[in-house]
């Protein structure tokens, strides 16, 4: 039998935390590329309890962010995020980030400000997740086109040029 102590569980959690912020991406689906994916619709609280809708982005270019503020690579990829929204938003295309943290709204609401995130957060839940097909790790982003259709999905930390890259043709 054997026995996990304290060291060897630290070892372990670092070794998975490497894993999870290993990046993984993959087109889901491209436009006119058969495999046509519409995203769900759906309505979320922002930190201040008002109901966002996603009819609220229609004709937009949409990077939706499912993060946290305890998970390292989600906070790697937000100054990508904010950097992209300050040059892009002009152009329709709106970040969304949506926390995951079990966290009251307040203290989400400090750490979106630290960090000068210029774009809404909202409160996600697993039923949300499930909407998107369930979410095995955080981050993990997907990148809806002016039509709705989810045309990228990105799981685990991703570079700011790579989102950049996607979303230029798109808008």
């Amino acid at each position: 039998m054997w026995k996990i102590t304290g060291y060897a569980l630290s070892i372990l959690s670092l070794g998975l935390g490497a894993i999870m912020f290993a990046r993984q991406s993959e087109p889901s689906a491209q436009p006119g590329d058969g495999r046509d994916n519409l995203a769900p619709r759906w309505e979320l609280r922002d930190l201040d309890g008002k109901v966002v809708s996603s009819d609220q982005f229609k004709g937009k270019v949409v990077i939706l962010d499912f993060w946290a503020t305890w998970c390292p690579p989600c906070r790697a990829e937000i100054p990508g995020f904010v950097e992209l929204q300050k040059t892009y938003g002009e152009k329709g295309l709106v970040v969304v980030g949506v926390s995951f943290d079990r966290d009251e709204p307040a203290a989400v609401k400090k750490f979106v400000e630290r960090f000068g995130m210029n774009y809404p957060v909202l409160r996600g839940t697993g039923q949300f997740a499930e909407t998107f097909g369930g979410v095995s790790a955080l981050p993990t982003t997907f990148i809806i086109d002016r039509q709705g259709r989810i045309v990228a999905t990105h799981v685990g930390f991703t570079e700011r040029q790579e989102f950049e890259d996607a979303i230029k043709p798109l808008l």
